[in-house]
């Protein structure tokens, strides 16, 4: 091996180096032993300790009432209102009523017009008469129609006035009460109804007919009204 010498060169010197004892410095270094470094905890800080004293009860304090909430105080400028007292309603007592003889006309089986007197109950006032002869305008009531009744004193006729001096009616009737479509016949029965009605009061014995408070001499063809009329006067 070329290299054999150089190995065994090297060997020999390692192990001159191993044979050789060590310095005083190489011992020392060896020997010295590590160094311990011993860090302290630090101190514990001091305790305070406060001293309590003893709690004595508070004494109980004395139940007060209970408040109500206060009533809501309303503006000064608001009127309180309250609300109406509900007044009850009067008893009105019953209308007082009266028989009154009225009469319509009808036609007989002869063709001849007739009057025909019914009873009707009127309400009692001051103008008697004036009640009686408006019902006598109103007409006659479904039953009367029934029974052929009719009125024929013109439509619209209204009455104006109806006073009593001494025995004799004084009784104005509007223009209307001029003019009967049924002829001299409906006249007389127009006038009949009007005379026997006013006559049935016991104080009244003939009648005087006026138009918009005018006496008149005649009624429709020849009629006679200038003077008062009675029941005989038919």
């Amino acid at each position: 091996m070329a290299n054999a010498s150089t190995i065994n060169k090297n060997f020999n010197l390692f192990k001159t180096r191993m044979t050789i004892s060590p310095t005083a410095e190489e011992i020392t270094a060896e020997e010295e032993p590590p160094v311990t470094v011993v860090i302290e905890p630090p101190a514990p800080k001091p305790v305070v300790t406060v001293e309590q004293k003893p709690q004595t009860p508070e004494p109980a304090k004395p139940a007060q009432p209970e408040k109500k909430p206060a009533a809501e105080k309303k503006p000064a400028n608001e009127k309180q209102t309250k609300p109406p007292a509900q007044k009850e309603k009067p008893v009105q007592p019953p209308v007082q009523t009266r028989d009154r003889a009225i009469y319509f006309a009808n036609i007989g089986s002869d063709g001849q017009i007739l009057h025909s007197k019914v009873t009707r109950k009127i309400p009692v006032s001051d103008s008697p008469m004036q009640d009686a002869l408006n019902t006598v305008l109103a007409g006659p009531t479904a039953e009367e129609l029934s029974r052929g009744l009719i009125n024929l004193i013109p439509k619209n006729t209204r009455i104006l006035s109806a006073t009593v001096r001494g025995n004799t009616a004084y009784i104005s009737f509007s223009e209307d009460f001029l003019f009967n479509t049924f002829g001299v016949e409906g006249y007389v029965a127009q006038l009949r109804q009007i005379v026997w009605t006013v006559t049935e009061f016991q104080n009244v014995k003939d009648v005087q007919i006026l138009v918009d408070g005018r006496r008149m001499d005649y009624l429709g063809e020849g009629i006679w009204i200038g003077s008062p009329i009675s029941r005989q006067s038919f």
